[in-house]
């Protein structure tokens, strides 16, 4: 019984048969074939490692800035430069007026709180410190910036209304003041002033941007703060309701606040603000840019290595000349010459191209646990770079394959036959 095969089925089966035919080569060849990948294989892993490297260092960098806050917004007082001889600084400082007036008057604004720091001695029963960070703070300040409190409670409104002598610490502090655990109910004296400890709030990373060790905190309710020291430099911090917000945020509070203090059209701001979803945003685009000219350098290597294909394959076609008229003898068109070469040359870049991939994956994974590339820790291999480099390689094998694979086709027969 005779099997009739479909068109798709036969072209399946000549597709099949080709690769075996074309890794046979491969093997029989494996030195020239490994040194004529050499190039595929380099460029592979470099466009993976690379490509690799930069994602991770790009999280690295990102998750610093969330440890900010994307919806962190800061406004302070400042004076123009074409006014610094007829204002003074005191002019434009913020006031908890224009904090209340930018939460009722700007929808892109979640929550505020004004902040000011001073340094003071800070004494408790076994130790002193002779100076201290000391912050005012809203009780708001607890959401924006993400610290809770481990023990005890956090500020209230009552607690600055009526400018109480409170304060909460940090774990830090604790340890540097030698106090108990659990702290609460005890007093310290800060700047000579007796406070009672509320409650503990959590220490945030010292590490990343900021470095350095954990010190000891402070925080007193902001009323409090002005009441020791009415002078000390007054922000905000502003939690805007998404980091999508941050141009609308931005136009209100400036609206509000030329308004709020008369200035002109032609009057230059009197504040300043800085928003770090802005800077997420170009550091996006900065590193875009960085991972096409870096993926761009590395993937000369492959257009060094297909021309390294070009040239295997051109010598194939000269020592095999007399098989190939001989095919050509026994019926095989010019289409099956010219896809028998071809897929030869895709099979021989896909091999190099694996070859490369294994290299990167060992690569990455010493990356990832190199104690002197901390940053690069969570570095890994993604999908997209893997599908780009294979087929990149797999596109090389058919752009520099595809001479040698036209001239093979066109060979007469006869002419073949005669080749010695």
């Amino acid at each position: 019984m005779t099997i009739i095969l479909s068109p798709i089925a036969l072209i399946v089966r000549f597709l099949w048969q080709t690769v075996f035919l074309a890794l046979a080569q491969v093997w029989a060849n494996k030195t020239r074939s490994m040194l004529t990948a050499l190039g595929i294989i380099i460029g592979v892993w470099a466009v993976i490692s690379v490509m690799s490297g930069l994602n991770g260092m790009r999280g690295f960098v990102l998750a610093e800035f969330e440890k900010f806050g994307a919806r962190k917004m800061w406004v302070w007082g400042e004076v123009p430069d074409n006014k610094r001889a007829v204002m003074s600084w005191t002019d434009v400082k913020l006031s908890v007026y224009e904090a209340n007036l930018l939460l009722d008057k700007a929808p892109s604004i979640e929550e505020l709180t004004p902040i000011c720091s001073n340094s003071w001695p800070v004494t408790a029963e076994l130790k002193r410190l002779p100076s201290v960070r000391v912050t005012g703070i809203w009780p708001e300040w607890h959401g924006i910036e993400d610290r809770q409190v481990l023990f005890g409670r956090p500020f209230s409104r009552i607690d600055d209304s009526e400018r109480r002598q409170v304060c909460l610490i940090n774990d830090q502090g604790i340890e540097e003041l030698g106090l108990d655990t659990d702290p609460t109910g005890d007093y310290i004296l800060i700047a000579g002033r007796r406070f009672l400890i509320i409650g503990v709030v959590e220490t945030k990373d010292a590490g990343g941007f900021g470095g350095g060790q954990a010190r000891t905190e402070l925080f007193i309710p902001f009323a409090t703060h002005k009441m020791m020291n009415p002078y000390t430099w007054t922000n905000f911090m502003v939690q805007m309701i998404s980091p999508d917000s941050s141009e609308d945020a931005q136009a209100e509070i400036r609206f509000i606040l030329r308004n709020h203090r008369d200035l002109q059209p032609e009057d230059e701001d009197t504040f300043g603000m800085f928003v770090l979803q802005d800077e997420i945003q170009q550091f996006n685009a900065v590193a875009g840019v960085i991972g096409i000219i870096a993926g761009s350098v590395v993937g000369i290597s492959l257009i060094v290595g297909g021309i390294g294909i070009m040239n295997i394959m051109l010598v194939s076609v000269s020592e095999r000349t007399r098989e190939i008229g001989l095919r050509k003898a026994m019926g095989a068109k010019p289409p099956i010459v010219l896809c028998q070469f071809l897929v030869e040359a895709v099979v021989l870049c896909i091999v190099g191209g694996l070859v490369g991939l294994v290299l990167a994956i060992v690569t990455v994974a010493v990356m990832a646990n190199l104690p002197q590339l901390s940053a690069l820790e969570h570095t890994e291999i993604s999908k997209f770079a893997i599908v780009l480099a294979i087929g990149f390689s797999a596109l090389v094998g058919v752009v520099f394959g595809m001479g040698p694979a036209i001239k093979a086709s066109r060979l007469n027969p006869i002419d073949a036959l005669r080749h010695e």
